[in-house]
């Protein structure tokens, strides 16, 4: 198994992912309530020959923390997943497709397809949020006010979600960083319902909606010199110009290109047998 000097030295110090800090950025699609349908409309088509899926969520932050005595760090990170996604909103979600290869589906005019969801209903002044997590995306380009006005309604977003062939099929391998937030908001989505009292649940909910994950933070895990957050690893791997976005669609990306390098440099091109954990939980933590 290649250690990052390895990678590193197989990379070159030219290695910048360009397309990523370029091309890519500019063609990541916006999507409000206008165009949802249009949109799954595509999704259903492209699912089948770009099964990877590469999420990426923004929400309002942590707006609570577990009180009382617990059993071990996996039972307080669910009571404070359960706790955050039952009392905050999703704002945004990206949505980056790929193939095994890592390439990306386009349209007519050659241009890729990468999604971002922009949901309506957060509140800046009511809702419960962390000024540092609303900050971040706000700089980067997320408008709030537009959202309110514009935004998906999340009940409609998971009507179209659940008949679009990314969730309830083993066919589709879902690719993130630090997975819990992402399942945590999109379960409450699909089932409408407040996350699960116990972590056993909810793990068994997000087995059926999402039967294949690969987390690349659990991934690290098994990767030698390669740690810290996702900023980090794009560092790294030397994709040093899309460090600074805080949009979902764009998160979403560097999550699939991270993916795909550390699938191809450190997993021999197969890291399934690490495939279905959820960092933090089911599991102790490093």
């Amino acid at each position: 198994m290649p250690t990052l000097k390895n990678i590193r030295e197989m990379v070159g110090e030219d290695y910048v992912i360009k397309k990523v800090a370029g091309r890519d950025l500019d063609e990541i699609r916006s999507v409000s309530a206008d165009n949802l349908e249009e949109v799954f409309a595509i999704i259903r088509g492209t699912v089948g020959e770009y099964p990877y899926v590469a999420v990426h969520s923004v929400s309002p932050g942590v707006v609570t923390w577990p009180v009382g005595n617990f059993k071990s760090s996996v039972d307080y990170n669910y009571e404070a997943l359960k706790g955050n996604v039952n009392n905050s909103k999703l704002i945004q979600l990206g949505l980056t497709f790929f193939n095994e290869k890592g390439n990306l589906p386009t349209d007519e005019n050659g241009k890729f397809l990468i999604w971002q969801f922009n949901f309506g209903g957060f509140d800046l002044t009511n809702d419960l949020c962390t000024i540092s997590s609303i900050e971040l995306p706000k700089h980067s380009g997320i408008d709030f006010e537009n959202n309110n006005k514009k935004g998906i309604d999340l009940i409609r977003f998971g009507e179209l979600l659940v008949p679009s062939g990314v969730v309830l099929n083993d066919e589709v391998r879902w690719v993130t960083f630090h997975s819990a937030y992402d399942f945590g908001y999109l379960l409450k989505v699909l089932t409408g319902k407040s996350l699960p009292d116990s972590q056993e649940k909810f793990l068994e909910l997000a087995n059926v909606f999402f039967p294949v994950v690969h987390d690349i933070r659990h991934l690290m895990k098994f990767c030698d010199g390669v740690h810290d957050g996702l900023n980090k690893l794009a560092e790294l791997l030397g994709m040093k110009m899309i460090d600074t976005c805080h949009q979902a669609g764009k998160r979403s990306l560097l999550a699939c290109r991270a993916f795909m390098k550390l699938k191809d440099e450190f997993f021999n091109g197969s890291p399934e047998q690490y495939a279905g954990v959820l960092y933090g939980l089911g599991e102790e933590e490093d």
